[in-house]
């Protein structure tokens, strides 16, 4: 057996997989084990044994790359026909078995497949035609009532009543299956109860599969719900004396929001009676103080069924933790220290910047943007370009000149106030008739339509009204609450964090105001009729409130900048296709993939883990495997970073860290900093002399020179009542931190970094410095 090409290059583990007897298994496939691997050579080892022909194989797995992967190493493998073998995703094998059955499923030969916005737009005509108020009944939440309900493997008759509003959703749920049934289509969860269903009800059929298919072999075991494990029973049921090979890490199971449930693993176990559990525990991704915290942190894990990784590679670097004052400074450590591994020759690409929440992106993409460092966001948009914020930025857009017809098409129906696409195109054809704009030209529209966008109009001339004399933070404030986007963003199923991204452009323009030097309590527009932005009027005259542009030399208010800045960002420093960049993702997004170096951050209790898992233990436990995906990402830098300030929802928190790092081996892990003192003496004079030596802060914490503290000094207080290593604000540079205090009385002076404006050397008679707490 050693001598057969196919299973020479296996470790014992592998092996053992590869080549178990036709029954139930279960592998636990740890991170970066070999698990793509041990899943084609098994289906090679079994067509070349003639244990399978192939068209005897099923492979279900949940994604196509995942599915074309083992069918192109398959290809390589042995001189095969893979277009015969049923390999593919849940949904693309249900497609392929209706194909074939559409008949006795009750379906047109030609049935079509109603994608997430098709789904969406039939739930819209069934809402309409019964008369129901959208507000009350919303068709988004209406589609995913329907395919949870198909994902529980329940029909309209079979869905509990417990009120009269289940009851009308019930009514929806009946009459949009009596309308793709008319039509002949089926949506994603149709394709996946549709085949369950005919495979329960038809003995026959039900039995010609389950001959045909004598091995089946599950990927990502873990992710499956339970509609997907009862379709798995149709073709493979236990005590039928199939080879069914179930490979997953209970360790990895993080949709739980989706349904996933990390019990069908424990349940595969005892239903299956499975006799030998195979462990692939080898590691060919990380080092050996990665894996070590890994292991240990997962160990907290009650309810798994246990293994541990290892590695032949050595221990490696070990896991460097920073704590620093602000997410302001951690951003710019971050920076720092990829700006360093990038200098040492890693490429940009193999950086990866992962977080618990969306939200927190922004303040990183804000430092990456002013260095001008190139980024992509994998599995998502920059923050200045997803949706919920582009909607609040047209709203602030009107509020600063109601005439821009791109953010009045933009919002003009969202939320939604039953402005149609007849009534836009009404109101198109005014405008251009008379040369003005959309929302001048409003009052020439009649009818319901005119009224509802009369209604519109109304909305933003309050909205204009409401703000004026306000700072920019209250503006954004006001708009979010008065437009309706908070409101309407709670009644979607997973709109808490499209809130959070609406709470952190709070966050992004205190920031703003802050570094552009306006001050935080600038008033954002101004009180002036004539101002800029409206329709006439010469620009006043340069104020507190307003600043010449950098390179314009226009007068703008607060408001006017930051929609400049916003647009600027969003637009500039997009990473082209193919070009090296710096990779920002969630911890949810990263699941599968690897980089040399990981930075992941907001390392703090309410953000990692999330609050919303802290009430209960189940919560917590996939808190826990979040960040044990996290952590196996890398393959030779991990970096660990939290800080004692974080601006979230619009409020300034003050955190504890997480309490993973009290489930993280000491000896994996080096602390940049002062463990329990944040930013003490002695890491701000280390800090102080590493820029006096011009070598940076991400250098020295790159190179873990931190120097124990010395014994504390207890200085005369100096009259501008200032210190090494606090964190201030000026007016115009923003936020930054004292590096060095000289000088006494009127000579007294005060080296700092602003970040994003650099160093400077300020005299403290004149510059003003006010202490950040």
């Amino acid at each position: 057996m050693q001598d057969d090409p196919l299973l020479r290059n296996l470790n014992p583990e592998q092996l053992a997989a590869v080549t178990l007897p036709a029954q139930p298994a279960l592998i636990l496939a740890g991170a970066g084990s070999g698990k793509t691997r041990v899943l084609t050579t098994r289906i090679a080892w079994l067509l070349q044994q003639g244990a399978i022909t192939p068209g005897g194989v099923m492979a279900v797995t949940f994604t196509n790359k995942a599915a074309k992967e083992m069918m192109t190493r398959l290809s390589a493998m042995l001189p095969v026909n893979v277009r015969g073998m049923w390999i593919g995703t849940f949904h693309g094998l249900c497609n392929r078995f209706l194909r074939a059955h559409w008949k006795l499923a009750g379906l047109p030969q030609s049935f079509q497949i109603l994608d997430t916005a098709d789904q969406l737009s039939a739930v819209k005509r069934i809402v309409k035609a019964m008369n129901l108020d959208e507000e009350r009944y919303v068709p988004k939440q209406l589609s995913w009532f329907i395919a949870g309900s198909k994902e529980e493997g329940l029909r309209p008759r079979d869905v509990p009543v417990r009120d009269e509003h289940t009851r009308k959703m019930v009514e929806v749920y009946q009459a949009y299956e009596d309308q793709c049934q008319r039509e002949g289509v089926v949506d994603f969860a149709e394709l996946m109860l549709r085949t369950y269903e005919l495979l329960r009800d038809n003995d026959p059929l039900r039995a010609h599969y389950q001959h045909r298919f004598s091995h089946v072999l599950v990927d990502e075991f873990q992710d499956t719900n339970r509609l997907q494990y009862a379709w798995l029973k149709m073709f493979a049921p236990p005590g039928n004396g199939q080879g069914v090979f179930a490979v997953g890490d209970d360790d990895q199971s993080i949709y739980g929001f989706r349904g996933a449930l990390v019990g069908n693993m424990a349940d595969f176990e005892r239903e299956y009676r499975v006799e030998r559990v195979v462990k692939l525990e080898q590691n060919y991704r990380s080092f050996g103080n990665i894996l070590d915290a890994a292991n240990a942190l997962i160990a907290h894990n009650s309810r798994r069924l246990g293994k541990n990784l290892r590695t032949d590679a050595g221990p490696g670097e070990p896991v460097r933790v920073v704590e620093s004052t602000s997410d302001f400074g951690e951003a710019q450590w971050v920076l720092e220290e990829i700006q360093q591994l990038h200098r040492g020759g890693l490429a940009r690409k193999e950086i990866a910047l992962l977080y618990r929440s969306n939200a927190q992106s922004r303040v990183i993409e804000s430092a990456l943007f002013n260095a001008g460092i190139p980024y992509r966001v994998y599995g998502g948009l920059r923050f200045f370009e997803r949706a919920e914020v582009k909607h609040a930025l047209a709203y602030l857009r009107l509020i600063e000149n109601p005439n821009d017809d791109t953010s009045f098409l933009r919002v003009v129906n969202f939320p939604a106030r039953g402005i149609g696409a007849r009534t836009i195109e009404q109101l198109q054809d005014a405008a251009r008739g008379t040369g003005r704009s959309l929302y001048q030209s409003v009052g020439a529209v009649a009818g319901k339509g005119g009224s509802n966008l009369a209604g519109f109009v109304g909305l933003v001339e309050r909205l204009r009204e409401r703000t004026r004399g306000l700072t920019l933070r209250e503006i954004i404030e006001h708009m979010l609450h008065d437009a309706g986007l908070i409101d309407f963003y709670r009644t979607e199923k997973e709109g808490q964090d499209r809130i959070e991204n609406l709470e952190e452009l709070v966050n992004a323009a205190e920031a703003f105001v802050t570094q552009e030097g306006f001050g935080k309590d600038a008033v954002a527009l101004p009180v002036d009729e004539h101002a800029p932005g409206t329709l006439s009027g010469d620009a006043p005259a340069p104020g507190p409130d307003l600043t010449p542009d950098a390179e314009t030399g226009e007068i703008v208010s607060p408001l006017a900048a930051f929609l400049t800045h916003a647009a600027l960002e969003a637009g500039d420093n997009q990473a082209q296709a193919g070009q090296d960049a710096v990779q920002l993702m969630t911890v949810h997004s990263a699941k599968g993939l690897e980089f040399d170096a990981v930075f992941i951050t907001g390392m703090e209790e309410g953000l990692f883990p999330h609050e919303n898992a802290l009430s209960d233990s189940d919560g917590l436990e996939e808190e826990r495997r979040l960040m044990y995906v996290a952590i196996t990402r890398a393959r030779q830098r991990l970096y660990l970073s939290f800080s004692q300030t974080r601006m979230l929802h619009g409020q300034t928190r003050y955190n504890v860290k997480s309490r993973f790092f009290d489930e993280l081996p000491e000896h994996a892990l080096k602390w940049l900093t002062p463990k329990q003192q944040g930013f003490g003496s002695g890491f701000a004079r280390e800090y102080q002399q590493a820029w006096q030596r011009g070598s940076g802060f991400g250098s020295m914490v790159g190179a873990g020179r931190v120097a124990p503290a010395p014994p504390p000094l207890v200085p005369k207080a100096p009259s501008h009542g200032l210190r090494v290593g606090q964190s201030v604000f000026h007016t115009k540079f923003g936020e930054g931190l004292i590096l060095t205090l000289e000088g006494q009385g009127d000579d007294a002076r005060a080296q700092v970094n602003f970040g994003r404006h650099g160093m400077k050397w300020l005299a403290l008679s004149v510059a003003k410095l006010t202490p950040v707490d």
